[in-house]
């Protein structure tokens, strides 16, 4: 398969003209090249931060706090979830997940509730969707063990180090969300030594610096933030310390659209549109350990292609902020996953 047009190359995206080569799966070459082909093609995107759980109540609970529509056990999200039959939540993840793909999403990181019957209804959602859920098991120490590793609430919500040792002797991923309401949390858990945490909305200088000590990657989801009245994390701040990469967190709370999350971090937050596509895309799949996220050679083949002669995207002058702050859903032209 050959994919022509605009091609966004490498970890700095360098728009050039020419083909994407795919054999078996994997991109074989990047040529360079003429083309009268109007399109862009970037990397699939990773949604770093996803709950996709609670599809079943979108835009429930308008003007509740933080902790009424989500904190454990008894949130709003929680008790929906526990009145709601196994096949209505799988059936409302799989719409979900389906949204997700055909917006050029390759892979997500979900914090998935319920314990091994929630692993087991991800799993089933998306066995007919073409996007890869990398699932972190909850509430249970047998949830991560058979989901691909451990997403704990908050330090504040529990006691996490059995589980944490658990899932590092393991070889899984240990994620972990972190100074969302308050700073108080983010020193037990970064002494928890996590692959990566999420929010840090409220980090302190001492946490700056343990974070750039550590090298401990960021999930932030500023748009969640926005809508739970938590504040918005310091982007550029964390971004000068470490990898940062995006996440749409609660299907409840917000689409679950990398598109949006972009054009927001990009308007919102003092990064150039190339950092916020690399946390779109390569940064969320280095913390998930994917061979994705990048057009180069040796990168597995998830790739996005916009119309770049759309509507919307005519007349476009730098392909990297279109793609960030301007494209959609409607601009797609092609996935390939």
């Amino acid at each position: 398969m050959e994919l022509e047009g605009t091609v966004l190359v490498g970890r700095e995206f360098d728009p050039v003209q020419g083909r994407v080569v795919v054999e078996d799966g994997t991109i074989q070459a990047v040529e360079e090249t003429s083309t009268e082909s109007s399109s862009i093609i970037v990397p699939a995107f990773v949604n770093a931060h996803t709950h996709i759980g609670d599809s079943i109540a979108k835009e429930a609970g308008g003007g509740l706090s933080l902790d009424e529509l989500v904190a454990p056990p008894d949130g709003l999200k929680h008790r929906l979830l526990r009145q709601t039959s196994q096949s209505e939540k799988i059936a409302a993840m799989r719409r979900s997940l389906q949204y997700m793909q055909s917006g050029g999403t390759a892979a997500c990181i979900e914090f998935r509730e319920g314990g091994r019957e929630g692993v087991d209804a991800i799993r089933a959602a998306a066995a007919s969707v073409d996007l890869h859920p990398v699932i972190l098991g909850r509430e249970t120490a047998d949830a991560m063990e058979i989901a691909d590793g451990f997403g704990a609430s908050g330090a504040r919500d529990g006691e996490f180090g059995s589980v944490r040792n658990a899932t590092r002797e393991a070889g899984k991923l240990f994620g972990i969300h972190a100074g969302e309401r308050d700073p108080d949390d983010i020193n037990p858990a970064l002494d928890l030594e996590p692959d990566f945490l999420v929010h840090m909305v409220h980090p302190e200088p001492l946490h700056l610096e343990r974070v750039a000590d550590r090298d401990v990657p960021i999930v932030v989801c500023p748009r969640s933030n926005l809508v739970t009245k938590v504040g918005i994390p310091p982007i550029r701040e964390l971004a000068n310390r470490t990898t940062v990469a995006l996440g749409t967190d609660n299907v409840m709370l917000n689409s679950p659209s990398m598109f949006r999350e972009m054009e927001f971090t990009a308007k919102l937050a003092d990064v150039s549109a190339a950092e916020v596509l690399r946390m779109a895309t390569v940064n969320g799949a280095d913390i998930a350990g994917l061979n994705c996220g990048l057009v180069e050679e040796g990168r597995d083949a998830k790739l996005l292609v916009l119309d770049g002669d759309s509507d919307n995207l005519t007349g476009v002058r730098d392909p990297v902020r279109a793609v960030v702050r301007r494209a959609g859903v409607s601009d797609v032209e092609r996935v390939v996953l």
